[in-house]
């Protein structure tokens, strides 16, 4: 039985860090666990919630941020985030089309139906560049170096096809980061060695930064791409008919951290602080990057303005459920999930919420939440909001859809099935 949530916030043992953004996620989200199980009952554990009226919405909701800002537009879903084939099936009807980064990505792209595809990722193989070329038609290829593009303009002649194309602009020319695209001041070089591939239909450029809390990083390569297209001839400006500015934009929510030097009072069961870093509204990066493009681009060139969200997009649509299958101690539970779910140890630096929808109350008490893998880092939480813990119990672990099931392997157990829901 599925008992009222008590609303009255407390916590047991755990800190009082408590902010009023948790309490009122938690609350939404033992509203939500309640409809789930009053429609699906407990008939399948472990399992991925998914909600597709959550993609359709967070599709509409970036569209709309951007467009009362922007003339010319498009968007594609970075499937990489999660790659659950109904997400991007979902999406699709949103008139989104997909960045895919891999053949395989590709393949599925295609099975799904979809006719505006961008292609970016660093070392794509014959096969995949194959396989772009042949679906010329519906496919943009983002090319990573001059020797991609060599490798494009080979595959392409081969059975005589014209492919649309573009190239990545490395936003950090050092570290990892530098892996991707061509430095930016090389750019004229490259476009001069596009335009002498026959096959070769150059179009446009990518850039991206990832963890994205506020536009700055955003605005900043904009005005830096303003002066590099500035400098280019007239002639290779006019070349240039898309930006596609990726993605990376964090959910409003922020990202909620366990601080690291209480990591071992955590893995002791201890109380352990979050520390919250906030995010800023997708209007407020539509507004900013879109006064960055008049300012910086647009008074040089009419383009299109490509994005790649991902992360905002997926990341409420799932929801991992999973069973109390063993009450050890006072204050440690095992779980019939393991956190090969998410395929990484997510749940020992990322905080979220573990609701008991058995026994839900506004109440957070410390409690080891393991799972059944043979490794003692299988950890879903420290704490569970909830009256009560003990076998049987249904927990919820709220708002999992972003990489997550893309990431999930089968390490000694199987990646658990998504159902959707309604």
């Amino acid at each position: 039985m599925f008992l009222p949530v008590n609303t009255t916030h407390r916590t047991e043992t755990a800190p009082d860090f408590r902010d009023e953004e948790i309490t009122s996620f938690v609350e939404i989200f033992f509203n939500k666990g309640r409809q789930f199980i009053h429609t699906m009952g407990s008939r399948l554990t472990p399992c991925y919630l998914f909600e597709p009226a959550v993609i359709t919405d967070r599709a509409e909701k970036f569209k709309r941020a951007f467009q009362s800002h922007l003339p010319d537009t498009g968007f594609y879903y970075a499937m990489k985030s999660n790659n659950f084939p109904d997400v991007s099936g979902t999406i699709l009807k949103s008139d989104f089309g997909l960045d895919v980064s891999s053949g395989v990505e590709l393949e599925l792209a295609l099975e799904l139906g979809a006719t505006n595809i961008v292609f970016s990722g660093p070392g794509k193989t014959e096969t995949e560049l194959d396989m772009a070329v042949m679906n010329n038609d519906k496919v943009v290829v983002l090319m990573d170096s001059l020797t991609e593009l060599k490798r494009l303009e080979e595959r392409a002649a081969r059975i005589n096809k014209k492919i649309r194309t573009g190239v990545r602009l490395t936003t950090e020319p050092t570290g990892l980061w530098k892996k991707f695209g061509i430095l930016p001041e090389n750019l004229n070089k490259f476009i001069q060695a596009a335009k002498a591939c026959p096959h070769i239909r150059f179009q446009g450029l990518q850039f991206h930064s990832s963890w994205n809390m506020a536009p700055e990083k955003q605005v900043k390569f904009i005005e830096k791409l303003g002066q590099i297209l500035g400098a280019l001839p007239e002639r290779h400006r006019g070349m240039i008919r898309f930006i596609d500015i990726g993605g990376g934009y964090w959910p409003e929510q922020g990202e909620w951290i366990l601080e690291t030097q209480e990591m071992e009072k955590q893995r002791n069961g201890r109380g352990k602080a979050i520390r919250i870093n906030p995010s800023t509204p997708i209007e407020h990066f539509a507004e900013e990057i879109s006064q960055a493009l008049f300012l910086h681009i647009h008074n040089q060139i009419n383009c299109r303005i490509y994005f790649e969200p991902g992360r905002w997009i997926s990341n409420d649509a799932m929801h991992i459920i999973i069973k109390v299958m063993d009450k050890k101690y006072d204050n440690l539970v095992i779980t019939d999930a393991g956190i090969n779910a998410v395929g990484w140890e997510r749940f020992e630096t990322d905080y979220f919420p573990v609701l008991n929808l058995s026994q839900p109350a506004m109440t957070e008490k410390d409690c080891l939440i393991l799972g059944s893998l043979c490794t003692p880092h299988d950890v879903w939480g420290y704490r569970y909001w909830g009256e009560d813990i003990k076998e049987g119990d249904l927990l919820m672990i709220p708002t999992q859809g972003a990489y997550t099931y893309s990431l999930g392997q089968a390490f000694i157990k199987a990646v658990p099935p998504v159902l959707s829901f309604p």
